[in-house]
């Protein structure tokens, strides 16, 4: 009985042994395949980290080019004789189609005056047609406000796109204002056309501008102005 007992427990130790050795060397091997795995994914971050910098200089790159662009369309439109009454900007988006109808209602009017009011296109995001057509208007600066940050809301559940065209509209009005240097902006939508004496109404509302200190804006939108409410179109 008791040699029997003894090679029993001799054969439950060697059961034991082998199960420990093989728990090892399953463990051994997640944790070589771990270490692989978190190499891998290193060697991924390190590739990512670098193409981030590769955009990051190519965006400074771009950025750059962009307003060297800007600056030599601006050259060539202004007359340095002449100073501009206004900047007039329309502000885009996605619809190609309703800023071509704008910027031929404003160009039907505008040359006569261009040197007065030179025109600018604000995109804002990149939707292909409309930079497409903007830049189609030789005429016309264009300017394009990428923002790729995340919209941060003051309170929970408000609507994100009022808070991306207030940033687009800040970001054009100092590209005009502070870059560009302009003493005043008239701004239109991509969904306006504008009456014959559009001009004129803005270069004489200039002088009041400038006169009566008590003005901040002056503003040509009229709600009833539609052909059904009124006889002429100016």
């Amino acid at each position: 009985v008791r040699l029997f007992s003894t090679q029993s427990s001799s054969s439950s130790n060697s059961h034991l042994d082998a199960g420990r050795l093989a728990e090892a060397e399953k463990c051994e091997s997640q944790l070589h395949a771990m270490i692989d795995q978190v190499s891998s994914q290193q060697d991924k971050i390190a590739a990512l980290e670098e193409m981030k910098v590769r955009q990051d200089e190519e965006r400074v790159q771009l950025k750059i080019l962009i307003q060297d662009l800007e600056k030599r369309s601006l050259q060539t439109l202004i007359n340095k004789n002449v100073v501009p009454v206004a900047a007039v900007v329309i502000m885009a988006c996605n619809r190609p189609d309703y800023l071509q109808r704008t910027v031929e209602s404003i160009l039907k009017y505008q040359k006569a005056v261009a040197s007065k009011f030179p025109l600018f296109i604000s995109q804002d995001g990149t939707n292909g047609e409309v930079k497409k057509k903007a830049l189609s208007y030789t005429q016309i600066t264009f300017m394009q406000h990428v923002d790729l940050e995340p919209v941060r809301t003051e309170r929970p559940g408000e609507n994100v796109a009022y808070y991306k065209i207030a940033n687009h509209y800040k970001w054009a009005l100092d590209e005009l204002f502070i870059k560009h240097d302009f003493r005043r902006v008239i701004i239109l939508e991509d969904d306006m056309e504008i009456a014959p004496d559009f001009f004129d109404y803005f270069e004489a509302a200039a002088k009041l501008l400038d006169t009566d200190k008590s003005i901040m804006a002056v503003s040509s939108w009229n709600d009833n102005g539609q052909k059904q409410f009124v006889y002429d179109p100016s």
